[in-house]
């Protein structure tokens, strides 16, 4: 379509896709942000063509429901590589060696973008979220493993490599003898962060230290019951989570940090955290905020959507077909 279409003659509209891997959700938002619509589906595991054309009927479905063609951005539990072109790190292991973007713009006929899912929660946050306003956020995703994003002055970072913010396989700073040399990690080593911070990184450490083998969630609802081991295991968690956090502080010195995934559901974080973080950022003091999302789970899908900016978002739209 051309330029006096629906960009120009009715509400600006950006479609975020969200592809987990046993879920995608979409969403369509207007120019202020405000939800349009959405739409999700069953993620076609193990099939790479099934999720191009499911990721593609979403977007048409979304343009069909409101009459008018968007822009596209899609967050994944991976990257694309700046040397190949092709989806690297990515827990949806039928994406890795493939040209997703390039296959889905050439499905919906028009440019897409393509960031990690941690970048796009960071990005949803700070451009109308808990870190609105933020120079610099850093964002992180604390569940079934650890990852994180940066962005600063509204726009993610990439980095050279596409791992910016990647904190999550970095070791565990300031390790004690009991946590050497740490589990091993799907990456290959072992000690990583991620094997610490993530849902089953919790879960193993209460076990090993002789608490029930249960759910993260299933430990922070004894340890509210009173349950010794289990509030051990939280104390020992948010050390480690403190410990890990100040590392980035002492690099990056965001404006702000916001907690998303399962975990940054446990509201004692927000206050034990802060409080251990003197002890080892390099300052006189650590004004750094630890925030709560404001949009929980719904951050990796608006932050896919606001991967366009409003003047770059208007001629994404006008390649696409009217639906």
């Amino acid at each position: 379509m051309g330029r006096t279409g629906a960009w120009e003659s009715g509400v600006r509209m950006r479609i975020g896709v969200d592809l987990g891997g046993t879920k995608i959700a979409a969403i369509a938002l207007g120019e202020a942000g405000e939800v349009l619509a959405r739409r999700r589906r069953a993620s076609p595991r193990g099939d790479y063509g099934g999720t191009v054309a499911a990721v593609a009927e979403l977007v048409a479905g979304l343009e069909r429901d409101l009459g008018r063609p968007g822009s596209v951005g899609i967050g994944i539990p991976g990257a694309v590589s700046p040397a190949s072109g092709l989806v690297k790190n990515a827990n949806s292991t039928w994406l890795i060696g493939r040209p997703f973007d390039r296959d889905l713009s050439a499905a919906l006929n028009r440019p897409v973008r393509v960031d990690n899912d941690a970048n796009c929660f960071a990005l949803s946050e700070a451009i109308d979220g808990a870190a609105a306003g933020a120079g610099v956020v850093f964002g992180i995703i604390l569940g079934t493993g650890v990852g994180g994003g940066i962005v600063v002055g509204g726009r993610t970072i990439l980095g050279r490599n596409a791992i910016a913010g990647e904190w999550g396989h970095n070791p565990l700073p300031w390790p004690s003898d009991e946590e050497r040399p740490g589990a091993p990690c799907y990456c290959g080593r072992f000690g990583c962060i991620e094997t610490f911070l993530s849902g089953p990184g919790l879960a193993r450490d209460h076990a090993a230290a002789g608490g029930k083998s249960v759910a993260a969630e299933e430990i922070a609802v004894r340890a509210a019951e009173g349950d010794a081991a289990a509030e051990a295991a939280l104390r020992r968690y948010e050390d480690r989570l403190a410990r890990a956090l100040a590392s980035v502080i002492n690099l990056l010195d965001p404006d702000a940090v916001v907690l998303g995934g399962g975990l940054s559901n446990l509201a004692r974080l927000y206050e034990a955290v802060p409080e251990k973080l003197s002890a080892f950022v390099f300052s006189d003091r650590v004004d750094t905020p630890i925030l709560a999302p404001k949009h929980g789970d719904s951050s990796g899908v608006r932050g896919a959507a606001w991967l366009w900016p409003p003047e770059e978002a208007a001629a994404s739209a006008d390649g696409a077909d009217q639906p």
